[in-house]
């Protein structure tokens, strides 16, 4: 599964964790001794929905129905779940320790010592994410505040192979000077990547401000200083003082049985002992519960440093996780920030003073906070948006809420709960996250049924109490110059390459002794293919039935993506799509939006290079509501001229981030070189292209490119084939398109006669982001199965492909380095992308092209290719566990052009590809002497 799951928006927003390769957001819901009532077992939820969609039917959310707890002689607590609805199991280990075990001087070690948890162990002293790789598992870890976790998700013969693996690094990690040295360098990359954005520092140095005493005051990831001053031993110190079964819970979700399972758990975990038994480590104290202590009010903290836009950033303290005030609290928050018709949202957003505007509720271990922050909209005071920020926070303790904003957010609350747990992973990771912390698996059920509870009263009552002015604390961040050259420079054409030698290509029989034996399974792909329906006005619909969960994804597609833009109107196809949802004949915005938010579901129009995407979701009693909305805006959509240029100016906004962003600055840089002006791939939205388009322009785009006969649907959910059908030819059956379809014209792309070098310098940047590459190939090209073989070896992992152990493992040069092939219905960009210090960039330049040019003179050997087709091929069911994903597979497949049989035949082309096939592509698809390569970020270091 992706992690891109993990960072929706959960049952309460959340807190920041960083993980091993990506910063994600886990949930907050979490809470120990909170007196919340009982509830009952869900009911049957393959019980076919009513397709009538009633505002007082709102399914059981029990997720907890069959899990059985089962405690270790050890102390380890074991939670077992079985779910049959697809051939795929989740693993999950969670320590109770976080950034809130650190103080100054020792801030950082949770993190450092994640990641040192994947670099081998006595017995198997070898990168386990090259395991994890060669298992298909789905696999990462991270750290918060109040714990640290590792999880991974396997087709259901790799489960035991994946225990074994967690049982040995949770009692034999290797910590020694070499991976410690390697390591703290990789980290020390990760912590200077997060500087480089200005809401970081300033959500650093406000929390600081309102926790001075308190470890929550300390970054999860910790300082430079402290990471690069850690001893071997003080990691040593602190994994074993940790890292034991009575401080750790075990999380096993999905296709399994449980008995014999139990009996593996206990094989491979129920030997290791407490280190505190062992006398080797004191034992974990108790966390006594606090309230933060208000701070004095005070004048905002100021940063004026370079950047693109103004920030404020607001922090209230708040409870521990064990407050009875936890529920109103988290009703307050969605009602303040929960989607378009909530408070904030139109007190600052849609007002013009903001371009961007969120909170969430914190409520931890030991204490908790409310957290505020806005994006200011050009040219507007942060002053101003302070004013009306506290206006709002104030009409909130001054009068009660509606009893229709009361129970929208309740809505959404408990939609959200079983939108964000419909696949296994996510489902182990909220078991796991309510016992490790909360010490109650059944937590956020008890959590959900008190919510329902809430009244109006309860939450006028807590922004009386923790809204208070004395105990806030707020920043402003205040751009001293705006980033807006979008020009790139030429670093030269000619720069030599240092002769620097790589290391060996991975063994694949040294994998191969350390791998667990695997179980030997004769079982057939058994995914379920979609119907696929043409209505008469050219629309294609796939659908596809799943009962296991009483919700409903809907995935979409419309040519009319940026491709059509013009370079001298650029962001016309973004603009057209950010106002779709902004009003019809029928409805304006605030009403489509509280349509919707009434019942916790989601509809959202978005472009990308090829097309515009649809993405909604819902309860499964909701679905007519998700297609009449759809049917409506695709065939109605009004524009108003204000919402446009409201959205125009929220555009200007965002533009600014990303120029000021050296990942969207180098990708613009990077693709405007490698295709001509003239392709569709070339135009990015500039300012003066952007004040360009009139509302005129958006009307005409809607009306030429939003077609039936250019638009295809997928449908994934709980629902009746035969009534859908109906529905979906009743509503959008009328939807009519005049004239032919706009074609494009796609002109020839030749590579670079040698290297180009383009650098795009960012001031009050630390870290710099590389992209290298050239033109690729599209999804029909006969080497692509070769190719996706070849990219896993490649870089297909940060922890287990050439790249990675080269690179990031045995220079310590960057954080993450990944290659891809983005092939599409065109032919889009083959790329190698990844983050360094200033100083360290051109040596991962040129390490990276002396191993593209090793691999054109040596090749790849059949294991190295056995190992990644089985990794493809084993990880792609597991992927298409996530409803989600599958909807969008489903999605592509149809827009690609492929066969409904790619869902299931998919891994079989894979396992298909032969050792001279990738050694083929690689000497057809590498092309290191022609490559583009752009730099963004932090100036490079001046020469010795």
């Amino acid at each position: 599964m992706s992690l891109s799951a993990f960072v929706r928006r959960a049952t309460g927003p959340a807190l920041l964790a960083l993980c091993l390769t990506t910063v994600l957001l886990i949930s907050s819901e979490t809470a120990a001794t909170l007196a919340l009532p009982s509830v009952s077992a869900t009911p049957n939820a393959k019980t076919k929905p009513d397709m009538k969609s009633s505002s007082s039917v709102m399914p059981a959310a029990s997720l907890t129905q069959g899990v059985r707890k089962t405690v270790l002689g050890n102390g380890l607590t074991v939670l077992t779940k079985e779910l049959h609805t697809a051939p795929v199991v989740s693993v999950q280990v969670w320590y109770r320790v976080g950034s809130r075990d650190e103080q100054a001087g020792l801030n950082g070690i949770s993190h450092l010592l994640e990641h040192l948890m994947f670099k081998g162990t006595n017995n198997r002293p070898i990168q386990f994410g090259r395991l994890f790789s060669a298992l298909g598992s789905q696999s990462n870890a991270f750290t918060s505040y109040d714990q640290t976790a590792y999880f991974g998700t396997v087709e259901r013969d790799k489960l035991q192979a994946l225990l074994v693996l967690e049982a040995d690094r949770m009692k034999n990690a290797l910590i020694n000077p070499e991976q410690l040295r390697s390591e703290k360098r990789v980290v020390v990359s990760e912590l200077q990547g997060y500087e480089n954005e200005p809401g970081y520092r300033l959500e650093r140095a406000v929390r600081r401000a309102a926790f001075p005493q308190e470890a929550y005051g300390l970054t999860i990831g910790g300082t430079k200083a402290d990471v690069e001053s850690f001893t071997v031993e003080q990691v040593r110190d602190y994994y074993r003082k940790y890292y034991s079964p009575s401080n750790a819970t075990l999380v096993i979700v999905g296709d399994f049985e449980t008995e014999p399972t139990l009996q593996i758990v206990k094989s491979a975990f129920g030997q290791i002992p407490n280190q505190e038994k062992l006398g080797t480590a004191k034992p974990v104290p108790a966390i006594a519960p606090t309230t933060p202590k208000p701070v004095a009010t005070q004048a905002p903290i100021m940063l004026r440093e370079p950047g693109s836009a103004a920030l404020l950033q607001a922090v209230y303290p708040l409870p521990n996780l064990s407050h009875p005030d936890v529920p109103a609290l988290q009703v307050m928050d969605y009602i303040l920030t929960g989607g378009r018709s909530s408070r904030l949202y139109q007190a600052l957003v849609e007002s013009g003073l903001a371009s961007e505007a969120g909170g969430y509720a914190a409520n931890l271990l030991s204490s908790g906070w409310y957290s505020l922050s806005v994006t200011a909209a050009p040219g507007k005071k942060l002053s101003q948006i302070d004013r009306v920020l506290q206006r709002s926070l104030a009409n909130l303790q001054d009068k009660p809420v509606s009893k229709a904003e009361l129970q929208r957010a309740k809505n959404q609350l408990r939609a959200s709960r079983l939108l964000q747990n419909r696949d296994v992973t996510s489902q182990a990771m909220q078991l796991a996250d309510d016992q490790s912390v909360a010490g109650d698996y059944r937590y956020s059920d008890r959590l959900l049924a008190a919510i329902a509870q809430v009244s109006a009263a309860d939450v006028q009552r807590v922004a009386k109490t923790y809204f208070q002015p004395a105990s806030r604390t707020v920043g402003f961040f205040e751009p001293t110059q705006l980033q807006a050259d979008a020009g790139a420079t030429g670093a030269g054409t000619t720069q030599t390459t240092e002769n620097l030698g790589t290391g060996k290509p991975v063994d694949p029989a040294e994998l191969g002794r350390y791998l667990p034996p695997l179980e030997t399974t004769t079982s057939k792909n058994s995914q379920a293919l979609p119907e696929a329906i043409t209505l008469k006005n050219g629309l294609r619909i796939l659908l596809l039935p799943d009962t296991s969960t009483p919700t409903v994804t809907l995935s979409g597609h419309i040519a009319a993506g940026t491709e059509y833009d013009s370079n001298e109107k650029a962001g016309l196809a973004d603009l057209t799509a950010e106002n779709v949802m902004n009003g019809t004949k029928t409805k304006d915005a605030l009403t489509l939006a509280e349509t919707l938010e009434d019942r916790g579901a989601d509809l959202a129009f978005d472009t990308n290079r090829e097309g515009v995407t649809i993405d909604g979701d819902g309860l499964a009693t909701d679905l007519p509501l998700l297609v009449q909305t759809l049917a409506d805006v695709v065939q109605n959509a009004s524009f108003p001229a204000d919402e446009v240029a409201l959205s125009r100016q929220r555009a200007l906004s965002d533009l600014q981030e990303q120029l000021d962003d050296p990942r969207s600055l180098g990708r613009r840089q990077f693709q405007q070189a490698i295709y001509p002006a003239n392709h569709p791939f070339h135009s990015f939205p500039t300012p003066e292209s952007l004040r360009q388009i009139t509302r005129d322009d958006v009307v005409q785009f809607y009306h030429t490119h939003y077609r039936p006969d250019k638009t295809v649907l997928a449908l994934v959910g709980n629902f009746d084939p035969a009534q859908v059908r109906s529905l979906l030819k009743q509503k959008l059956g009328t939807w009519q398109a005049a004239g032919q379809a706009p074609k494009l014209n796609f002109p020839t792309v030749a590579a670079p006669e040698k290297p180009t070098y383009l650098a795009a310098p960012l001031p009050g940047k630390t870290q710099s982001v590389t992209y290298l590459g050239y033109q690729g190939i599209d999804r029909q090209d006969p080497r692509y199965y070769a190719a996706l073989v070849l990219n896993e070896i490649l870089g297909g992992s940060t922890l287990s492909s050439r790249l990675g152990t080269e690179i990031r493992d045995r220079q310590g040069l960057t954080y993450g380095i990944y290659s891809y092939f983005q092939a599409g219905t065109s032919a889009g960009p083959f790329l190698i992308s990844m983050q360094t210090a200033p100083e360290d960039s051109q040596q991962a330049i040129d390490s990276t092209l002396a191993l593209l040019n090793q691999m054109r003179e040596q090749g790849v050997s059949a294991s190295e290719v056995a190992i990644a087709k089985q990794s493809l091929a084993s990880g792609y069911p597991v992927e298409l566990a996530d409803p989600e994903i599958l909807s969008e597979q489903i999605l592509l497949n149809e827009v690609y052009g492929l066969k409904r049989e790619e869902l299931q035949q998919f891994s079989d082309k894979i396992q298909a590809v032969s050792v001279e096939q990738v050694n083929q592509a690689i000497q057809e698809l590498l092309q290191p002497d022609r490559l583009v390569v752009v730099t963004a970020g932090a100036p490079a270091a001046a020469a010795p």
